[in-house]
């Protein structure tokens, strides 16, 4: 391990690594081997959501083009399941608007492919130097599936459209804590749009809704600033 890495309680940091191309999962995994790291390798959302339960990594390498389902909602579910490491996410799209989103959602750090690994190291590195030990999951409490755009408690699961598995991550990602208004929005909707006050009550009216048959009542209104889930 090189000098001014952060150690753990293994010795070695975990990297979780969830991208769907073969050739580059297989150099991402090597790679990543050789500098000393421990990664835990995936192909898509949903074996990274099992995966990434059973070990909880320091870091986070995310495709965003993932086969079945966007990587910055998997990043969301994530964070709703209390997995706090930083992200990095991988992906061919370069516009500060897609930079935007990825930020919103939780990401720590953003890379364009093509890149060189040895740019990924520093960055992973910088990373890893400020991070916190990612907490696991527990069995009862709601899990957010982006594969299946679902929340999921036990045997039951709960569609939800892609603005409400958004707005839903967003506020499980921060409990306890008042998210304001304009960041669920950002985190929502795509860059610019124009969304009134009445659009997001309803939406998280019709989120409440769908929670409801879980008996699960966590999302209160803290007026004129924002939501919280608790």
């Amino acid at each position: 391990m090189r000098a001014g890495l952060a150690t753990y309680s293994s010795g070695v940091p975990v990297v979780g690594v969830c991208e769907d191309e073969p050739a580059l999962r297989s150099v991402l995994e090597r790679g990543l081997r050789l500098i000393g790291h421990d990664p835990v390798v995936t192909a898509t959302a949903a074996e990274a959501l099992r995966a990434f339960a059973v070990r909880p990594p320091q870091a986070l390498v995310l495709d965003i083009g993932l086969p079945d389902a966007d990587g910055r909602d998997l990043c969301l579910a994530l964070r709703a399941a209390g997995v706090d490491a930083p992200v990095m996410f991988l992906t061919a799209r370069d516009g500060v608007h897609d930079k935007i989103a990825g930020f919103e959602a939780g990401g720590d750090d953003y890379l364009t492919k093509p890149f060189e690994f040895d740019e990924l190291r520093v960055r992973l590195d910088a990373l890893l130097r400020r991070t916190v030990a990612a907490s696991s999951d527990s069995p009862d409490r709601p899990v957010l599936d982006p594969a299946r755009h679902a929340l999921v408690m036990g045997d039951v699961e709960v569609a939800l459209t892609p603005t409400e598995f958004r707005l839903l991550g967003r506020l499980m990602s921060e409990p306890a804590r008042v998210v304001r208004r304009h960041t669920l929005v950002a985190a929502a909707w795509p860059h610019g749009a124009m969304v009134s006050d009445n659009t997001l009550d309803s939406y998280v009216r019709r989120i409440r809704n769908k929670l409801a048959p879980l008996g699960v009542e966590a999302i209160t209104t803290v007026r004129g600033v924002g939501y919280r889930w608790q």
